[in-house]
């Protein structure tokens, strides 16, 4: 059986991550077009630099931890003996630390930082600021930027989870608002012999696309439901 799961934010929010949406939402009052787009970078890269510093230091928190709906998807890739493939919307590396390793970022990673002249990639966990050099190329300087998607740009491996969907035999998504494109076409792309089921709080703009719906915590219907699988 080819599982391909995707995440959003919900699956995170139980370990702490603010949503994008709600009154305490991770834009905290900031215009999207000020933080997540490349011309509220050019316009100000303090800003942008700044608030994805606040970011970074929340997500190296020690409270911050994968909670059991990530333990369990890890757990469920390492006994697993087809194909997998998990995509994730959210920029924390929670999945990578709950032991997942076929993890697709497809909004990017907030420990990382990509140089905008030379395309290198870096992990990255202190702040980043308009004088920041480049590792390897100190004349380089303020170069570096958040390695995250903003609105208006190409999400990652866009190609590598069309072409996983279109063979899937499972497609669970999971505590994702189904609003935000590509990622809310992904269960269009799934063949018609998938079994397609969504975990979420509530319905969504696409709930209707599923076979199954399920409604409760990501922490608790997540291992519930790949235990079902077994």
């Amino acid at each position: 059986m080819k599982v391909l799961v995707l995440t959003g934010a919900g699956i995170s929010a139980e370990s702490g991550i603010p949503t994008f949406r709600g009154d305490d939402g991770l834009w905290e009052g900031h215009p999207i077009e000020d933080v997540a787009t490349p011309d509220g970078f050019r316009r100000n890269p303090r800003l942008v630099q700044e608030f994805y510093n606040a970011r970074r230091r929340a997500l190296l928190d020690a409270a911050i931890a994968p909670n059991p709906a990530h333990v369990a998807l890890a757990e469920f890739e390492r006994q697993h003996d087809d194909d997998f493939l998990l995509v994730t919307q959210n920029i924390d590396d929670l999945h990578q630390r709950a032991g997942s390793r076929k993890v697709i970022a497809m909004h990017g990673e907030l420990l990382k930082a990509r140089c905008e002249q030379t395309g290198d990639l870096f992990d990255w966990r202190e702040d980043l600021d308009c004088q920041t050099p480049h590792p390897h190329r100190p004349e380089l300087i303020g170069t570096l930027r958040p390695h995250v998607v903003w609105f208006g740009e190409m999400p990652f491996g866009l190609e590598e989870i069309d072409s996983f969907a279109r063979r899937a035999d499972l497609f669970l998504a999971i505590g994702t608002s189904a609003v935000v494109y590509p990622a809310a076409g992904i269960v269009q792309s799934t063949g018609p012999d998938c079994r397609r089921v969504e975990i979420n709080l509530g319905d969504t703009p696409q709930s209707d696309r599923f076979d199954e719906t399920i409604r409760g915590k990501a922490s608790t219907e997540v291992p519930k439901f790949l235990e079902s699988l077994k």
